[in-house]
């Protein structure tokens, strides 16, 4: 079993930058490919980006790209989640993700991910 846990939320303005974290545990998380998803009220759960285990492969939803970074020191360290040019529409519930290896194509969707930390609440004012 592999546990995560996110933290790094909170409450921003517009334009602000956080980031967030997920520290892994348990199981063989440090082969997993790790993602981070939201999830704001009323709507579907939405990929926002992954990283592969060893941290050389990154990919994002093009709403985030230049704004979003995803990145882990090495296959055993917490993935982050710089998060900066804050907007409104950015306010969700984040989640962090564990994928084994698989196709890229396949981290883009919420059925690839095995394990699933609790969320770290992200809110933007205006």
């Amino acid at each position: 079993q592999v546990q995560l846990v996110e933290s790094g939320g909170g409450l921003v303005q517009v334009g602000g930058s956080l980031r967030l974290s997920c520290a892994a545990s348990g199981g063989t998380y440090s082969t997993y490919a790790l993602g981070w998803f939201r999830q704001a009220p009323g709507k579907e759960r939405e990929f926002v980006a992954a990283i592969t285990w060893s941290g050389g492969t990154t990919y994002y939803v093009d709403s985030v790209k230049g704004r979003f970074t995803i990145s882990r020191d090495n296959a055993k360290s917490p993935v982050y989640l710089q998060i900066n040019s804050l907007k409104p529409e950015d306010t969700a519930v984040y989640y962090c993700a564990a994928s084994p290896p698989r196709p890229f194509e396949r981290y883009f969707s919420t059925a690839s991910y095995d394990y699933w930390g609790q969320g770290t609440q992200v809110t933007v004012s205006s």
